[in-house]
């Protein structure tokens, strides 16, 4: 991926954090016809050190399901938000601006480990049902499908892990803009109203 030095995030604890609130991943592998890319949802692990882990599962019919040992890139995109020439102060001063994009990304890199039994099919299948469901009034949990039911739908995945072995991201946040201007984009994106994925992006610039 091309970082500029001014959008590089490299600490493992901020891109861990990113990776689990945004924990959509998409998930590229090269084959023999081509690369292979699926979204899929996936669990970030800190172990093993330096850079972690991340797992999930994956359909039999999908050819990712085919890829066990390939290496494997994870693409995680945070929120994003297009950013008018018309934010910055300087505009008026020089004219001599143009449009962008602010947004953060993740790129995960490894080789792909996967996996068939059941026993550890469910294990991960609640792991993943019990983080997402973890903070409603009323979590849903494996259990409460009928056991049978569940070992059916167990038989139509494959389990998998992606152990890291890269790890970079980039804050592309107008770093490389005046503080005036980082100041006019915050202010620009909380003016938008009801875009929520805006007021994010403004809540991740740097200010001053």
């Amino acid at each position: 991926m091309y970082v500029p030095p001014a959008f590089a995030e490299k600490r493992v604890e901020v891109l861990a954090a990113m990776m689990r609130a945004a924990p959509l991943a998409n998930l590229v592998v090269w084959t023999g016809r081509g690369f292979e890319a699926s979204p899929l949802p996936v669990l970030y692990d800190p172990e093993p050190a330096p850079f972690g882990t991340i797992s999930g599962h994956i359909a039999r019919g999908n050819p990712l399901a085919e890829a066990d040992g390939a290496s494997a890139l994870a693409i995680f995109m945070g929120p994003d938000a297009y950013i008018s020439p018309s934010f910055y102060p300087t505009k008026r001063e020089t004219g001599r601006v143009v449009p962008t994009w602010n947004y953060i990304t993740i790129h995960a890199e490894g080789r792909l480990h996967l996996y068939a039994d059941p026993d550890s099919l469910l294990a991960l299948v609640k792991k993943l049902t019990g983080h997402h469901e973890s903070a409603r009034a009323a979590p849903w949990a494996v259990e409460d499908a009928p056991a049978d039911f569940i070992a059916a739908q167990l038989k139509g995945i494959v389990g998998f892990t992606l152990p890291l072995s890269r790890l970079e991201g980039k804050w592309k946040m107008s770093q490389n803009r005046p503080p005036v201007d980082r100041a006019g984009v915050v202010e620009g994106l909380a003016a938008e109203g009801c875009d929520t994925v805006a007021k994010i992006v403004a809540a991740h610039m740097p200010r001053g």
